[in-house]
């Protein structure tokens, strides 16, 4: 049997770094001096004794990441503004205590299954399984204690010359009702091409469902000045998954024409995000899966969506291996969070693009399957990359 689908997250970030104060030859000779490098401090310890680190990955043009092997967990990201300042643009909290006591998933890896299981069960081989319910009366984000809570093994790497942070973890069977032992690998490289890659490897003992994503919240505007509404996203989608109550997917693939959902060409998220539409009032704005319209062969990433604050210059493309993202333009922040700097983030003060397969697909035959086999390998590639976009 083929393996049924993959899992490796590739951000690229390629950087065009404006230059206010010397010349492009400094700036060349600076680039051939530096060197793609790894720093290791202790950044705490959880409540049973577990001593937690945080890695600084920078590359050789100074491009830096801080991410820790609790949760996998990428706690700061910084690119630079159409001037060339750089600046973090993803939410979180300046401690390991606050990840631990309370978050939305700031920065990390999420699985087993990332997104919801209706009623958090599914049925495998004649067999039901039963997962926690820690979203209403459905399963969400791999359950109580999900990959964001681990600690994973991690061992840094400069062989390459680039600095990559290897990630491992073996989640036993039986671990959140998920049959099988699943061991996993996870892989974040900070390229001399300025990419953040995170690839992600598993392979399984007993038939389960797995669908792994980043949960990273992105804001544009650098330190989190402001909310993501005037962020103009463009999602390259055939349409898109309607839900429930319960923000379980009904089944139907509805067409974008006509609707708040139609992200074909770049607009602001604030357009329509407050549209008198049933799907919006359900999520609070945009919490659903599109399917993409350019899914391309395994191991072949295709043009997801690009997102522009025009303020800052700050532009993004995601690209993906995988058949949907999931845009989740923070609705439930509610200003429970002080981040980063003392930041309150309030609703719709930081966005997700979460490539992955479709909720509910272990109960949905029409989906894409989400089953990984004994002997098959799980892998796909996800690119968030970075650049300016001048005011003209």
């Amino acid at each position: 049997m083929k393996p049924s689908f993959s899992i490796i997250t590739i951000f690229v970030l390629a950087l065009q770094i404006g230059c206010q104060s010397g010349s492009n030859n400094q700036t060349k000779h600076a680039n051939e001096t530096m060197k793609a490098n790894i720093t290791k401090t202790a950044w705490g310890a959880l409540p049973d004794g577990t001593t937690v680190d945080l890695f600084t990955l920078t590359n050789k043009n100074g491009l830096e990441a801080k991410i820790s092997n609790y949760g996998g967990i990428v706690v700061s990201l910084f690119t630079p503004d159409m001037n060339g300042k750089m600046e973090d643009i993803v939410l979180g909290f300046d401690s390991l205590d606050e990840y631990v006591k309370d978050t939305p998933y700031f920065g990390s890896i999420v699985g087993r299954y990332g997104n919801r299981i209706a009623k958090g069960r599914f049925e495998l081989k004649g067999k039901t399984y039963n997962l926690a319910k820690n979203d209403g009366e459905n399963h969400l984000h791999g359950g109580l204690k999900g990959f964001d809570k681990v600690v994973w093994e991690a061992v840094p790497d400069t062989s390459s010359g680039e600095a990559s942070l290897n990630l491992t973890y073996v989640s036993p069977d039986g671990e959140e009702g998920y049959p099988g032992n699943l061991e996993v690998r996870v892989v974040y490289t900070l390229t001399n091409q300025d990419e953040l890659k995170i690839t992600y490897f598993a392979t399984t003992d007993k038939q389960t469902p797995v669908n792994l994503t980043h949960h990273g919240y992105f804001n544009l505007t650098g330190g989190a000045k402001r909310d993501i509404l005037a962020h103009e996203l463009s999602i390259n989608a055939s349409g898109f998954l309607p839900v429930d109550s319960g923000l379980i997917p009904t089944g139907e693939l509805r067409a974008l024409n006509g609707t708040p959902f139609n992200f074909k060409t770049p607009k602001p998220i604030g357009n329509d995000i407050n549209f008198d539409d049933i799907q919006l009032k359900l999520g609070l704005g945009y919490d659903h899966t599109w399917v993409l319209s350019n899914h391309k062969p395994i191991g072949e990433v295709g043009l997801a969506a690009t997102l522009l604050d025009p303020e800052s210059g700050r532009y993004m493309e995601v690209w993906t291996t995988e058949p949907g993202i999931q845009f989740y333009s923070g609705n439930f922040l509610h200003g429970k969070y002080k981040g980063k700097g003392g930041v309150v983030y309030q609703d719709r003060w930081g966005l997700c693009l979460e490539t992955q397969h479709f909720p509910d697909s272990p109960n949905r035959l029409i989906f894409p399957s989400t089953i990984l086999v004994p002997g098959d390998h799980y892998s796909s590639t996800t690119i968030y990359k970075f650049s300016v976009k001048r005011k003209l």
